[in-house]
């Protein structure tokens, strides 16, 4: 099985398997070891603040959170040998998992909808890093933030 291929299954498999991602909309729309993306769309479900309609900071960290994950398992798959088979690649992403969030609140997140992106920091054996950024379809700056995932 192909890394490529073991990356289009993983998305899929958070896309329609995951209940509260699901539930919050986030789709993963680039799965790479460099940089990968998640989007969703607003929905009223969402807000954290009603009067002033501004999106809940659980549905933002939680989109940094996706992407930057997903980056990091990207990256993972990347460097192992072509010939893991998909069950090993599933064992090693079922122990990958967020070790440390750090979220920064720039705007109040306000649009129709949200992308977040993830690039690496540091991929080690262990630990990686990755820092996030979120933006509404405008290209506003929203939140942005760093996770430390466990890999090992």
């Amino acid at each position: 099985m192909t890394h490529s291929t073991v990356i289009d299954q993983l998305s899929a498999f958070m896309n329609e398997r995951i209940p509260f991602q699901k539930y919050l909309g986030i789709k993963v729309t680039k799965f790479d070891g460099q940089e990968s993306e998640v989007r969703f769309q607003w929905k009223d479900e969402l807000v954290g603040n009603a009067p002033m309609q501004i999106l809940h900071g659980g549905a933002t960290a939680t989109a940094l959170d996706t992407a930057g994950g997903v980056v990091i398992m990207a990256s993972v798959i990347e460097r192992m040998e072509n010939n893991v088979s998909a069950e090993e690649i599933v064992e090693r992403m079922a122990r990958c998992g967020t070790i440390d969030l750090r979220v920064d609140y720039v705007r109040p997140g306000r649009g129709k909808e949200f992308i977040t992106t993830a690039t690496i920091i540091r991929s080690g054996s262990r630990v990686a890093v990755a820092r996030m950024e979120m933006h509404n379809e405008e290209g506003m700056l929203i939140a942005f933030g760093t996770g430390t995932y466990i890999v090992g």
